[in-house]
């Protein structure tokens, strides 16, 4: 037995495993929020796609007009 380990402390590589965990543990959270927002950011601008599409339609209003606003 090793005096670290009669004193309850742990090894150096231990304490270095235990930091990459802990940091890739973050990182894989941070992923996982980034990626959750985009795809909620995706969802709403799928959202406000279909709505305006429908707006259009409508008002039998035609995508080119955009670029006219005297048309609107």
């Amino acid at each position: 037995m090793t005096t670290l380990e009669r004193v309850g402390v742990a090894s150096l590589v231990e304490k270095m495993v235990e930091a990459r965990l802990r940091w890739f543990g973050h990182v894989e959270r941070s992923v996982d929020f980034v990626v959750k927002s985009l795809e909620a950011k995706g969802d709403l601008e799928k959202l406000k796609r279909e709505t305006i599409q429908k707006d259009l339609e409508i008002n039998e209003l035609d995508r080119n007009m955009i670029h006219n606003r005297t048309l609107w």
